[in-house]
This record gives C-alpha cells, sequence and structure tokens, in this order.
C-alpha cells in the first residue's frame, strides 16, 4: 500500500501575503521544474486516491477518436469553405488539413506511448519544458474543449429541429437587452451537457460502449451520403463553373486552416492512457487510426457534396441538406438533421471525457486545486473534475454562440500542437539523446521564424520570391541538423516517430501556416485569455507547487544547490 505525505493546504491571508513577496524566487525555482516520466507514472498519479479502471482497448480507441471528431465540423465548414473560399477542391482542403493532423497526432502517440498517463500535452510539455509552459498548454486546452463543447451543444439543438422540422428559435428563449450572440437561452443543450455529465461520472467503459454504439451509426450515416453523392452526383459539377479551384492554389490551403476545426478531437484519445489495458500497442492504433479514417471520411463528404451541386448553389449554412433537397430528396434533409444531431452527441461525450483527464492531472500537480484531482475508488473516473467541467460548460452552452469563439478555439489547439512538436525534437535530441540544447534550441528558433516568414508573405501576397527562399531554407536547416546532431534510440523502444525530424519539423510548420491564416481578432482574444492563466499561475498555482513540492521536503525557503532542474519528487512510503 502507498501513502503519500501531504501539507496543510489552509493558510492565512498574511501567510499568503507573505508568500506574494516571494513570488520572484518562487518562480525561479518552479517555472522550468521538471518530472521525469517515471514520476509522472507513478509518484503523481498517487496524489488522485485511487487508480483509474484499464478496462479500454485498441477498438475502443479507435472509435474515441472517431467519435471525438467526427462531430459538428464537417456540416459547419464544408458548405462555406466550398462556396467561398475553395470551390468543389474543398475535399483537397480537407487532405492538407488531415496530413497537418497526421503530423501532430504523431507526435502525440510517442509521447504517450513513453508517458501513458491521463495529461496528455499537459503532461509531456511538463517533463520537457518544465512547469510553465506544461500548465500554459494545459489552460489552453481545457479552454478550448470547455467552450467548444459549449458551442457544439446548441448546434445540436439546431439540428435536431431541423430533423423534426421546426425551426431552432422555437426551443430557445430569447432574452432582451443582451448582446446579440448571448442572448438566445438554449435549455435543451444544457439537459444534454448535465445527461452526458452524469454517464461520464458513472463509468468511462460503459460511455465508451455508448460511444462505440452512435458512432457505428454516424459512420453508416455518413456512407448514406457518400453513396448517394457518387450515385446521384455528376463529375461535371467538379469542373464547372471555373474548374477545380477556381480561387487558386491559395484558396485550397486557406480553406485548409477553417477544416482544421473539423479535426480537433483526436487528442482525447491520449488523456486514455491510465484507462488503456495494453498503452504501447493501443494508443498508436487508436490514435493514427482514427486520424486516417476521419480523413477518408471528411474527403468523401466534401467530395459527394460538391458532385451533387455546383459549388456555386451549396447553401452555406445547411450545405448537406439544401443538396438532397436540390437533386429532389427533401426526406433526406431530416435524416442528415438526424444524423449530425447524432454525431455531436458523439462528439461531446468524447470531448468531455477528455477535458475531465487533463484538469484532474494539472490538479494532481497542484497547479489547481487539489480536489480536482481526486478519482472515486467505485468507478475509477475523476468525478469531481467530470463535474465542474460539466457544469462550466452547460453554463456557457446556455447562452454562447458558436461562431464567436470557433477561431479563439482554432489559435489555442494549433498553438499546443505547435508546443508538442516542438517538445518531442526537443525530448529526442536532448533529454535522450544527451546533445547540447544550444544546438537543439538554435534548430528550433530558426525553424519557427522561418516558418512564420514563408505563411507570412503567403498571407500578405507580397514578394513571392521569399517563399522558395525560406521554404528551401527550411529544409537545408532541418537536413543539416539531422546530419550533426545525432539521435539516440531508448533502449526496449516500443514505438516512435519514424523519419525524425522531418514529420515533427513538417507538424511545426502546418501549425504555424495555419495559425497565420486565421483573424486578428483571435489573436487578441487569445492574448487576453494568455494574460488571464498567466495571472492565475503567479497569483495560485506557483505557490502551491512550491508548497506541495519543496515544502514537503522541509526545504522552506533556504535555497539549495542541485545538479539539474530535476525536481525531488513528493515523498511516498511503500509499505
Amino acid at each position: 500500500m502507498a501513502t503519500v505525505q501531504s501539507t496543510p493546504t489552509n493558510i492565512s491571508f498574511s501567510d499568503y501575503l507573505q508568500s506574494l513577496s516571494r513570488t520572484p524566487h518562487r518562480l525561479r525555482k518552479r517555472m522550468l521544474a521538471t518530472w521525469t516520466p517515471d514520476q509522472e507514472l507513478n509518484q503523481v498519479r498517487l496524489r488522485s486516491g485511487a487508480d483509474m479502471m484499464r478496462k479500454l482497448k485498441w477498438y475502443d480507441l479507435i472509435a474515441l477518436g472517431i467519435g471525438g471528431m467526427l462531430g459538428v465540423g464537417v456540416f459547419v465548414t464544408t458548405g462555406p469553405v466550398a462556396l467561398k473560399t475553395s470551390g468543389p477542391s474543398v475535399f483537397i482542403s480537407y487532405i492538407i488539413a488531415g496530413i497537418s493532423a497526421l503530423f501532430s497526432s504523431l507526435c502525440y502517440t510517442e509521447f504517450s506511448v513513453q508517458i501513458p498517463v491521463a495529461g496528455g500535452a499537459f503532461s509531456y510539455l511538463r517533463v520537457t519544458f518544465g512547469e510553465f509552459l506544461g500548465y500554459f498548454a494545459g489552460a489552453n486546452i481545457l479552454m478550448e474543449y470547455v467552450l467548444s463543447n459549449a458551442a457544439v451543444a446548441r448546434s445540436f439543438t439546431e439540428y435536431l429541429c431541423h430533423a423534426v422540422g421546426e425551426n431552432p428559435s422555437s426551443w430557445r428563449i430569447e432574452v432582451d437587452r443582451v448582446a446579440e450572440g448571448y442572448n438566445m437561452l438554449d435549455f435543451p443543450a444544457v439537459a444534454l451537457i448535465l445527461l452526458l455529465t452524469l454517464c461520464l461520472c458513472y463509468s468511462t467503459k460503459k460511455s465508451s460502449i455508448l460511444n462505440l454504439i452512435m458512432t457505428v451509426f454516424h459512420v453508416i450515416f455518413f456512407g448514406f451520403i457518400i453513396i448517394v453523392g457518387f450515385s446521384k452526383g455528376s463529375a461535371r459539377n467538379l469542373v464547372e463553373p471555373g474548374g477545380l479551384a477556381p480561387f487558386g492554389v491559395k484558396g485550397v490551403l486557406d480553406g485548409a486552416a477553417i477544416v482544421y476545426f473539423s479535426y480537433i478531437g483526436y487528442d482525447s484519445v491520449s488523456t486514455m492512457a491510465e484507462e488503456i489495458q495494453n498503452p504501447a500497442k493501443s494508443l498508436p492504433v487508436g490514435i493514427l487510426g482514427s486520424v486516417l479514417i476521419v480523413t477518408g471520411l471528411y474527403c468523401l463528404m466534401a467530395l459527394s457534396l460538391c458532385l451533387l451541386v455546383p459549388f456555386n448553389m451549396i447553401d452555406k449554412d445547411a450545405s448537406f441538406s439544401v443538396a438532397f433537397e436540390k437533386i429532389g430528396w427533401k426526406w433526406a434533409g431530416n435524416v442528415v438533421g438526424a444524423g449530425a444531431s447524432l454525431g455531436i452527441v458523439a462528439s461531446l461525450l468524447v470531448a468531455m471525457l477528455g477535458q475531465a483527464r487533463y484538469l484532474c492531472v494539472i490538479g494532481r500537480a497542484r497547479l489547481v486545486p487539489s480536489w480536482f484531482a481526486k478519482v472515486t475508488p467505485s468507478t475509477g473516473t475523476p468525478l469531481n473534475a467530470t463535474l465542474f467541467l460539466g457544469l462550466c460548460t452547460a453554463s456557457i452552452a446556455l447562452f454562447t454562440e458558436l461562431s464567436i469563439i470557433l477561431e479563439i478555439i482554432s489559435i489555442s489547439t494549433l498553438l499546443v500542437f505547435y508546443m508538442v512538436a516542438n517538445a518531442l525534437i526537443y525530448r529526442r535530441y536532448v533529454v535522450i539523446s544527451h546533445n547540447p540544447p544550444s544546438q537543439t534550441l538554435l534548430f528550433l528558433v530558426l525553424l519557427s521564424s522561418t516558418a512564420i516568414g514563408f505563411s507570412m508573405s503567403w498571407k500578405l501576397d507580397e514578394q513571392w520570391w521569399a517563399l522558395p527562399v525560406l521554404g528551401g531554407f527550411m529544409i537545408a536547416i532541418t537536413a543539416f541538423f539531422q546530419y550533426t546532431v545525432p539521435s539516440v534510440r531508448q533502449p526496449n523502444e516500443e514505438w516512435s516517430v519514424p523519419f525524425m525530424p522531418w514529420p515533427a519539423v513538417t507538424s511545426i510548420f502546418l501549425n504555424v501556416f495555419l495559425m497565420t491564416t486565421l483573424k486578428a481578432v483571435s489573436f487578441r482574444r487569445f492574448g487576453i485569455w494568455a494574460f488571464l492563466i498567466t495571472l492565475f499561475y503567479v497569483l495560485y498555482g506557483v505557490h502551491s507547487t512550491y508548497r506541495a513540492e519543496e515544502m514537503e521536503e522541509g526545504v522552506g525557503e533556504i535555497p539549495q544547490h542541485r545538479p539539474s532542474i530535476q525536481q525531488t519528487k513528493l515523498d511516498i512510503q511503500v509499505l
């Protein structure tokens, strides 16, 4: 039996003010503090009290990945992108976005196999770059989950109303003197979130079975749309009017940045690591398999839509339903609404499953109150984190529209994927291979700077000569880095990303490129959020972790020399 020593968490206001006066000292000690994978796997996990139950297999992970991605995204983005950005080549935009998601998922997969804990990107970055960057990534992922789940739940009401032939406004309550976009109260969305929250509190395995059933029906529904599109559509619609790419190559690539929203969700699979029977074999199959399957389905869905009607006749709001009406199948609009509703439920189930595990692991690190880290022994689920985030999501779903938060969701997600790809290169070439960090850090800085320069040149449509120059420079520095800096494989390593550093470099470039296509208002909103979470870390997080990790050792405020940045772990006794 393992017992964990703990320290009193109740402090007086005067003690807290005294702690604030020591903030600079504590920031120096904690911001770059890292943990080893062994500490994350064993000692930190004990802070939850009970272990999560290992009941999931590889097919559960594929179903969870597909269920998490096959949500509202494809129905929301395909029509507008085909109409205004990419034309019939929208399916190529999905391929490009899918390639970006695949390279990012490769980075996630290596980390998840080597560090199979529920923290996902938070844990990966914390063991590589230190506490603050791990916290920053975890806070951004939580924000993305909560806001997107709330907004997508409102879309459930719209599609359900479309399935039964009613106006969504009739199911919502309008409130006077409230800003537009926040003035329509959506109680069906709240009810859906609360119902899924109770389901997730009960059992992860049973939630997985429910998701598996819904995902099977959803894939069948996608198959129906694809078969009808290819059998009733015409290839002439792909080239008339304006050709396959009427907006040019730029339109295809800009469209890829928009449809990338449809791929958000595969990272939820990595948060299931503590509940998988064989993580080393199941995680690569679950993460990569779900991304590949979803990419194929999205491309076929987009292609079937453009086969049914010319791109300039696609409806921007209910594109698939209107396309069926144009070929005389009005009844199919109701089927589309029902299928989309089912997909949204599956997507929400997986996303809410992942968000609770992120908060649980952040609570273990004491960056938020440890109450969130508790795992209920009878169910093996993080009950407190699930209930808290479920209530937050339901509260936002009551009034917030999808369009308001769509782009801030994209920027936070792309930034985290970018950070994970950087962390994989640093971990492979510095932590594992024991090379000097200066070489790898210089390479990462040059790579990111060049990717930003290339992306801005593309966006501003100026100095076209800079594109081949910067692109060639990225290839050259990557080849030089690969040749001069050796990479050593770990002994008994079961799975790792092949052809490093090229997959991670490609992920870094694509994430930077897609971020630069977003609007300036997204960066302003993200800046506000980044300031708030940094302020929370300075006022609470760094002091909480300092007390948990330093005061338990009896270090107090007396500086002690340490040979490395690895922090001494929580005192554990095995009886």
